[in-house]
């Protein structure tokens, strides 16, 4: 028997592998990339006997890939938070998949497991920039509020590891990342022990630092869209600073766009924090988008269409989605 580990690379992925593998022990192949490298289940060679488990990996983009290992007979569990679209049905498959704002993978694995490996999943919820579900969680782990700061901190900088257009941009590859977890059935001893964590709360000031003078390219009462340098650490930095700017105006939606190797921009969209709701859709308008109600992406914006996705990002939040 084959086990397959298929995640995506930022603090959900990682925290939710995380919490199935403090539970379940196994040598599993894993497959994952950077945040936007979604297309994962076509890298997976399986069938009968072999345990395939997807976390925090978009449906709507695998279907096709997750069909083909269904029919070569393996079996396949799937934890996501991502619009699914059309959800195939079979005997092999075990899916919970909840796009609510307020849901993120690692607390649908919390709640499968009974939550007995709780903490990782406030940390995977304030790296999701879920800062409410985040502190619910959090409640019941009996945590002091110096501890869920620090839990907090190690979600932003896990999910800011996830940021780039390729390995090459992250300071961790997201498999590495995954092991040097595993060990750690606390995240506060991980912060404490790990030399992979000073690596990665280090990048995260020095990037911090450089965004600390962007100013927004497109401004509205609803909306506000950034264009960054083509820098790495612009590339790595645009998840975070996405989560900020929608903490810092809640009633806004934001747009981040990241210059990319195809001559465009890769985008970043956060729907309002204080009406989570309406990114996905928006994103789902244009090729390469996709994402969830509060949080969603585009990979590659043609520069042709900027003035058009701005000028679409105003008006759809504007209709009170």
């Amino acid at each position: 028997m084959q086990y397959i580990d298929v995640f995506n690379g930022d603090a959900d992925g990682l925290c939710a592998l995380q919490q199935l593998r403090l539970d379940e022990p196994a040598d599993s192949v894993l497959v994952t990339g950077v945040k936007r490298d979604i297309a994962l289940l076509d890298r997976v060679t399986a069938g009968a006997g072999d345990l395939v488990t997807v976390l925090d990996v978009a449906l709507d983009t695998n279907r096709n890939a997750l069909v083909q290992l269904l029919e070569a007979g393996a079996r396949v569990r799937y934890f996501d938070h991502h619009i699914a679209g059309d959800i195939p049905t079979h005997p092999n498959l075990d899916i919970r998949i909840d796009p609510s704002p307020m849901v993120c993978t690692s607390a649908l694995v919390d709640h499968q497991l009974g939550g007995r490996h709780r903490a990782w999943a406030v940390v995977a919820a304030f790296g999701d920039g879920l800062p409410g579900l985040g502190e619910q969680l959090a409640l019941q782990c009996n945590l002091s509020e110096a501890e869920v700061a620090r839990l907090a901190r190690l979600g932003e900088c896990l999910n800011y590891n996830s940021y780039g257009e390729n390995i090459v941009d992250l300071h961790v590859n997201p498999a590495e990342l995954a092991l040097a977890l595993r060990p750690y059935c606390n995240p506060l001893d991980f912060i404490v022990q790990s030399p992979v964590y000073p690596r990665l709360s280090r990048g995260f000031d020095e990037d911090l630092h450089h965004a600390a003078g962007l100013r927004p390219e497109y401004e509205s009462p609803v909306a506000a869209l950034f264009i960054l340098p083509d820098a790495p650490w612009a590339r790595r930095i645009i998840g975070v600073f996405a989560h900020r700017e929608a903490q810092r105006h809640p009633e806004r939606a934001h747009a981040i766009l990241s210059p990319n190797s195809g001559g465009g921009y890769t985008v970043s969209v956060r729907a309002p924090a204080a009406n989570p709701v309406g990114a996905g859709e928006l994103c789902q308008q244009f090729p390469s988008g996709g994402g969830r109600n509060a949080a969603a992406g585009i990979n590659h914006l043609p520069i042709e269409e900027v003035q058009r996705f701005a000028a679409r990002l105003t008006r759809h939040f504007s209709m009170g989605v």
